[in-house]
């Protein structure tokens, strides 16, 4: 059966650029065998299979894949599939187009928020399904700053420090110095097994993240390596950017209020991303929290099987 798919670079506005995701329009009937094999042959971060939604007034259901293993939730497919299912509906419309779409995923449904503007890349948003939480484990820092080629005095910086955070997927969070580190780090993925925790029964994928950016508007520079999900560094993630948001509002000690910020990835790769997070804190505690941005359709095709 032939099945129809585009790949979409999300999180930029930029062709060749961001993180490129593989999304199948018709992905009923495949198992889940079916789907992780497509994904291993797609060979993206992730691919995405859109599926007819339980709920009627949800748009669609999507099964997450990496090339090694599904995934509850992640960032840049949830973008990339809310603007693209938005593309497909309304292709033939050139008027500036604002719609609500919810998603369901594994790890529940996701509300998303999409703007179709001619000549124009597309955005999406989303609000996060469960805020970001601190797992209690003790973190070999030494061992941690030797698996990136790092002197472990650059681990760290102000009150951040190395943690496992979670917003649906967890990751080991890595705070460093400066860009001159974020540039110069080597991660080796054997001496990463060994140094960071297990979660969940699974190895923790490192996300390394310091203050600032090469764009003047960035908060956050961040670098993501998962072994456990085959991908040796990955060029935008949401998912990451989601457990984040818990680390800055502890961190930073973020005040009652709204706060945007933007958190650029994939630069060290050739492919800078650009992530939009939004937290809202109310009564000293985390009260929403948004994450979004742009999205270009680069490739389309027919799958053959």
């Amino acid at each position: 059966m032939a099945r129809s798919y585009s790949i979409y670079d999300v999180f930029t506005d930029t062709k060749l650029a961001g993180n490129p995701l593989a999304v199948f329009f018709d992905g009923d009937g495949l198992s889940d065998a079916d789907m992780q094999a497509i994904a291993a042959e797609m060979n993206l971060s992730e691919t995405v299979f859109v599926q007819p939604a339980s709920h009627p007034t949800h748009s669609a259901r999507i099964r997450i894949f990496t090339p090694a293993r599904e995934l509850p939730f992640a960032g840049h497919p949830t973008v990339g599939t809310a603007i693209a299912l938005a593309e497909r509906a309304y292709a033939n419309r050139s008027d500036a187009i604002d719609l609500v779409s919810v998603l369901e995923e594994n790890v529940g449904p996701v509300r998303c928020g999409v703007k179709l503007r001619s000549g124009e890349a597309s955005f999406a948003e989303f609000d996060l399904p469960t805020t970001s939480s601190r797992y209690s484990m003790p973190i070999d820092r030494e061992a941690v700053a030797e698996a990136l080629s790092l002197n472990p005095t650059a681990i760290g910086f102000e009150n951040h420090v190395p943690g496992v955070w979670s917003a649906g997927v967890p990751f080991l969070l890595v705070p460093v110095h400066d860009l001159a580190a974020m540039a110069s780090l080597e991660f080796d993925p054997q001496f990463w097994e060994q140094a960071a925790p297990l979660c969940e029964g699974r190895l923790t994928s490192a996300y390394v993240y310091c203050r600032g950016g090469r764009h003047h508007q960035a908060s956050f520079h961040a670098r993501m390596f998962a072994p456990d999900m085959g991908i040796a560094e990955d060029p935008a993630t949401g998912a990451a950017v989601a457990a984040l948001s818990g680390a800055i509002w502890q961190f930073d000690g973020l005040d009652d209020g709204h706060h945007p910020l933007m958190i650029e990835q994939g630069v060290e790769m050739g492919r800078p991303s650009f992530i939009h997070l939004h937290i809202d804190v109310k009564g000293k505690s985390v009260a929403r929290v948004r994450i979004g941005g742009q999205a270009v359709r680069i490739a389309s095709g027919v799958l053959e099987l």
